[in-house]
């Protein structure tokens, strides 16, 4: 991890296996562990919903950026020039790859955590990935830093966040998976973070999408304010 910030406790085991898959299938989806690009590009595709609360050439924040496969994503659906991108992640060999794919745009080796971004000052943050795998974690340590992390993240946005994690509401949750309940991520949520949150389960994966965002989410345009007088 040479040139790298030091990994905090319990990141480090996840570093390590995302690591191996980029050693072993290079960027591609499965060298950041998803299995195919379909599934990876419709993630990807929700997620950026939430573009559409920003304005023009929103600065965007990909936390956990892997080798940039957002990017190439957005290449591929005409939307590169319309945001201001800035990847980040703990591995060195992820960001070294990054930098490589896509020099033109800013990617550094940060923990957030312990060297924290100015608050709001990028409009959205994305984290793909970063929270449906434990590996060998135990359930209250994951759980504890998917808290510490999405907190983080959410003083970093002015607008909101995107990530996502596996639903509990499987036939069987595996061992190497976070699998986050819909009420305890709401209850944390509530308490710390913000009110203004939806969950997304309608994509065809197990797993859903969690947005938060500093305002209430209401539709853009509604009638008068007297609608309800005849």
């Amino acid at each position: 991890m040479a040139g790298g910030p030091s990994i905090p406790a319990g990141w480090n085991v996840l570093v390590r296996h995302y690591e191996e898959c980029m050693a072993q299938h290079g960027a591609t989806p499965r060298g950041v562990d998803w299995p195919n690009g379909d599934d990876l590009a419709a993630r990807f595709g929700v997620m950026l919903e939430v573009l559409a609360e920003t304005g023009e050439r929103p600065r965007l924040l990909d936390l956990g950026c892997g080798p940039g496969l957002l990017l190439d994503y957005l290449a591929a659906t005409s939307g590169v020039d319309r945001i201001r991108y800035q990847g980040i992640d703990l591995s060195s060999a992820m960001v070294d790859a990054a930098r490589e794919r896509w020099p033109e745009h800013e990617f550094s080796c940060r923990d957030i955590l312990s060297a924290p971004l100015p608050e709001q000052s990028v409009d959205v943050v994305i984290m793909n990935g970063v929270l449906t795998e434990r590996v060998s974690l135990s359930v209250p340590s994951m759980t504890a830093l998917a808290q510490a992390l999405v907190a983080a993240a959410f003083s970093v946005a002015r607008v909101g966040i995107a990530f996502n994690v596996m639903s509990a509401h499987v036939d069987r949750e595996r061992d190497d998976l976070f699998h986050w309940p819909f009420d305890a991520l709401a209850g944390f949520l509530e308490r710390e973070v913000s009110h203004n949150y939806t969950f997304r389960a309608d994509y065809g994966l197990y797993e859903y999408t969690c947005f938060v965002r500093r305002q209430p989410h209401r539709p853009s345009a509604g009638p008068p304010e007297t609608w309800w007088k005849r």
